[in-house]
């Protein structure tokens, strides 16, 4: 019963939050008798508008398809390029200082590098992604290389595990949680990122019609419209990447944190 309700409880509370939050914008366009910001009827009219223009799915997918990109990049590089970080103590020393330099540098900063490197197109917007994502891989996966209980490692070495087969039966799979916070963080940051670079880079996306709408007529209905896709499709790709962490061999590890 307890279950039941709780499953009922994760629908309805989101659902009155949301009522709640566009009645109370609604109420205070009405009230303030702005001009500029949008209602929430506007707002919607927008969405149909984009879906009929053929914009809404093609500017989406444009987006998407640049952070799939750029993302992918920095899981394969990132995550090997943590593990040796987290497994060989001596690159660690050697290499975590460049990591924690380079790290806060906004990729937003690299836009002119990302221009004069790869020009005004795709290439630079995969590349200011992949390095918004790429950090947050490499430090996650090596302190959970690092973070590793010690007992079970001897667990693994009194069962005569080799150097490989204890990180791959052992090792891996207590960093696993860790390395999957990490790509959740770094999906989060692959989003603004994109967002952000299409305002400046690119003449699509999601990034794109925010800044076109502004400057093209003042749209600001479509304006808030894509502010609203942007948002609707993070919380997506952040519900669809947490259905990992119920996967059984990563399970115990969340409860152990």
């Amino acid at each position: 019963m307890r279950i039941k309700f709780a499953k009922v409880e994760s629908v309805v509370l989101p659902l009155a939050a949301i009522v709640a939050v566009t009645g109370l914008w609604h109420l205070l366009v009405v009230w303030t008798a702005t001009r500029v910001f949008p209602s929430p009827a506007a707002v919607a009219l927008a969405i149909v508008e984009l879906g009929h223009r053929g914009l809404l799915l093609r500017y989406t997918v444009a987006s998407l398809l640049r952070v799939a990109g750029g993302y992918s990049i920095a899981i394969v590089l990132g995550i090997p390029i943590g593990i040796l970080l987290g497994w060989f103590p001596p690159l660690a020393r050697a290499f975590n200082p460049v990591v924690q330099v380079l790290r806060p540098i906004s990729p937003i900063a690299w836009i002119p590098v990302s221009i004069i490197l790869f020009g005004v197109g795709n290439g630079a917007t995969v590349f200011l992604i992949f390095l918004g994502a790429f950090f947050p891989v490499v430090v996650t996966t090596m302190n959970g290389a690092q973070r590793v209980p010690v007992h079970f490692l001897r667990a693994g070495r009194n069962f005569g595990l080799s150097r490989g087969a204890l990180f791959r039966r052992v090792v891996f799979p207590a960093m696993l949680p860790e390395i999957l916070t990490g790509l959740r963080i770094a999906l989060g940051i692959a989003w603004l990122v994109v967002v952000a670079a299409e305002m400046v880079a690119i003449n699509s996306g999601l990034g794109y019609l925010i800044i076109d709408s502004r400057n093209a007529g003042k749209r600001y209905d479509l304006v808030v419209a894509g502010m609203l896709l942007i948002g609707t499709v993070g919380l997506l790709l952040d519900i669809a990447l947490r259905q990992v962490e119920t996967l059984r061999s990563v399970r115990w590890g969340f409860r152990r944190q």
